[in-house]
Protein backbone atom coordinates (compact mmCIF):
# COMPACT_ATOMS: atom_id res chain seq x y z
CA UNK A 1 0.00 0.00 0.00
CA UNK A 2 1.67 3.65 -0.70
CA UNK A 3 1.97 5.89 1.58
CA UNK A 4 -0.69 9.34 1.45
CA UNK A 5 1.90 12.29 2.15
CA UNK A 6 -1.20 14.75 1.66
CA UNK A 7 -2.13 17.17 3.47
CA UNK A 8 -4.14 15.37 6.16
CA UNK A 9 -5.43 18.66 8.17
CA UNK A 10 -7.77 19.61 5.20
CA UNK A 11 -9.69 16.56 5.79
CA UNK A 12 -11.40 17.23 8.89
CA UNK A 13 -12.38 13.12 9.51
CA UNK A 14 -8.75 12.27 9.41
CA UNK A 15 -7.59 14.76 11.91
CA UNK A 16 -6.55 13.82 15.61
CA UNK A 17 -8.89 14.76 18.39
CA UNK A 18 -6.33 14.35 21.00
CA UNK A 19 -3.43 16.74 20.93
CA UNK A 20 -1.06 14.82 22.75
CA UNK A 21 -1.03 12.06 19.94
CA UNK A 22 0.35 14.76 17.87
CA UNK A 23 4.12 14.98 17.29
CA UNK A 24 6.03 18.43 16.94
CA UNK A 25 9.48 16.95 15.46
CA UNK A 26 11.29 20.09 15.17
CA UNK A 27 10.55 20.87 18.78
CA UNK A 28 13.38 19.77 21.23
CA UNK A 29 12.72 16.83 23.65
CA UNK A 30 11.91 18.04 27.53
CA UNK A 31 15.35 15.92 28.67
CA UNK A 32 17.26 18.40 26.55
CA UNK A 33 18.07 20.75 29.78
CA UNK A 34 19.15 18.21 32.08
CA UNK A 35 21.15 16.79 29.21
CA UNK A 36 23.04 18.95 28.90
CA UNK A 37 23.56 20.22 32.29
CA UNK A 38 25.20 16.39 33.27
CA UNK A 39 27.30 17.15 30.30
CA UNK A 40 28.57 20.48 31.36
CA UNK A 41 29.28 18.94 34.69
CA UNK A 42 31.07 16.21 33.22
CA UNK A 43 33.37 18.97 31.25
CA UNK A 44 33.70 21.28 34.23
CA UNK A 45 34.84 17.89 35.97
CA UNK A 46 37.71 17.47 33.66
CA UNK A 47 38.56 21.13 33.08
CA UNK A 48 39.02 20.87 36.79
CA UNK A 49 41.17 17.68 36.03
CA UNK A 50 43.54 19.27 33.88
CA UNK A 51 43.87 22.45 35.64
CA UNK A 52 45.17 20.16 38.71
CA UNK A 53 47.73 18.14 37.06
CA UNK A 54 49.07 21.50 35.02
CA UNK A 55 49.36 23.18 38.63
CA UNK A 56 51.47 20.07 39.87
CA UNK A 57 53.55 19.94 36.92
CA UNK A 58 54.30 24.08 37.82
CA UNK A 59 54.98 23.29 41.89
CA UNK A 60 57.37 20.37 41.13
CA UNK A 61 58.90 22.39 37.94
CA UNK A 62 59.68 24.65 40.93
CA UNK A 63 61.29 22.07 43.31
CA UNK A 64 58.09 20.90 45.59
CA UNK A 65 57.08 17.19 45.82
CA UNK A 66 53.68 16.61 45.59
CA UNK A 67 52.17 14.67 48.14
CA UNK A 68 48.60 14.15 47.99
CA UNK A 69 46.24 14.94 45.18
CA UNK A 70 42.00 15.22 46.24
CA UNK A 71 43.02 14.52 49.80
CA UNK A 72 39.51 14.77 51.57
CA UNK A 73 39.34 15.95 55.30
CA UNK A 74 36.66 15.89 57.69
CA UNK A 75 35.78 19.53 56.08
CA UNK A 76 36.14 19.37 52.81
CA UNK A 77 38.76 18.62 50.17
CA UNK A 78 41.71 19.95 49.54
CA UNK A 79 42.91 20.18 45.80
CA UNK A 80 46.76 19.46 45.95
CA UNK A 81 49.36 19.30 48.64
CA UNK A 82 52.78 19.72 48.23
CA UNK A 83 55.87 19.53 50.40
CA UNK A 84 58.53 22.53 49.74
CA UNK A 85 61.69 22.30 51.72
CA UNK A 86 60.07 21.62 55.04
CA UNK A 87 57.31 23.46 54.38
CA UNK A 88 53.53 21.95 53.33
CA UNK A 89 51.77 23.73 50.93
CA UNK A 90 48.12 23.40 50.10
CA UNK A 91 46.27 24.46 47.21
CA UNK A 92 43.19 25.37 45.88
CA UNK A 93 42.81 25.03 42.22
CA UNK A 94 40.47 27.56 40.72
CA UNK A 95 39.70 27.45 36.99
CA UNK A 96 37.34 29.88 34.65
CA UNK A 97 37.76 31.80 31.14
CA UNK A 98 39.96 34.62 33.03
CA UNK A 99 42.16 35.04 36.40
CA UNK A 100 40.14 37.41 37.64
CA UNK A 101 36.63 35.03 37.01
CA UNK A 102 39.09 31.81 38.73
CA UNK A 103 39.60 34.33 41.76
CA UNK A 104 36.29 35.47 42.21
CA UNK A 105 35.24 31.81 42.86
CA UNK A 106 37.02 31.40 46.09
CA UNK A 107 34.90 32.53 49.13
CA UNK A 108 35.60 32.99 52.50
CA UNK A 109 33.60 29.59 53.60
CA UNK A 110 35.43 27.81 51.06
CA UNK A 111 38.90 29.14 52.46
CA UNK A 112 37.74 28.22 56.42
CA UNK A 113 36.86 24.52 55.58
CA UNK A 114 40.18 24.25 53.36
CA UNK A 115 42.26 25.66 56.67
CA UNK A 116 40.23 22.92 58.52
CA UNK A 117 41.28 20.24 56.15
CA UNK A 118 44.52 21.60 56.05
CA UNK A 119 44.95 21.76 60.17
CA UNK A 120 43.50 17.96 59.96
CA UNK A 121 46.30 17.10 57.32
CA UNK A 122 48.81 18.43 59.77
CA UNK A 123 47.57 16.34 62.28
CA UNK A 124 49.17 13.55 60.84
CA UNK A 125 52.16 15.55 59.89
CA UNK A 126 55.68 14.71 62.43
CA UNK A 127 55.42 18.25 63.85
CA UNK A 128 51.63 18.46 63.70
CA UNK A 129 50.46 22.26 64.17
CA UNK A 130 54.27 23.32 64.29
CA UNK A 131 55.08 22.20 60.69
CA UNK A 132 55.38 25.16 58.32
CA UNK A 133 53.06 25.08 55.88
CA UNK A 134 50.90 28.30 53.77
CA UNK A 135 47.90 28.11 51.57
CA UNK A 136 47.77 29.00 47.64
CA UNK A 137 44.82 29.62 45.20
CA UNK A 138 46.26 28.80 41.61
CA UNK A 139 44.02 30.31 38.68
CA UNK A 140 44.27 28.68 35.71
CA UNK A 141 42.66 30.46 32.60
CA UNK A 142 40.63 29.19 29.63
CA UNK A 143 44.37 29.33 27.99
CA UNK A 144 45.93 27.13 30.62
CA UNK A 145 48.25 29.78 31.70
CA UNK A 146 48.80 29.47 35.57
CA UNK A 147 48.85 32.45 38.40
CA UNK A 148 49.68 31.61 42.00
CA UNK A 149 48.45 33.53 44.65
CA UNK A 150 50.89 32.13 47.42
CA UNK A 151 49.39 32.65 51.74
CA UNK A 152 45.80 33.02 50.14
CA UNK A 153 44.18 32.75 53.14
CA UNK A 154 45.79 36.03 54.37
CA UNK A 155 44.96 37.92 51.61
CA UNK A 156 41.12 36.45 50.37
Amino acid sequence: MPLDFQNDAADPAKTVADPQLCFDFCARPAVAAPRQKAVRQRVNYYAGLCAEDTVAQVYTRNGARLLEKRWRGPDGEIDLIFEDGARVVFVEVKTSKTHVNALQRVTHRQMARICASAEAYLGSCPQGSLTDMRIDVALVDGQGAVRIVRNASMTI
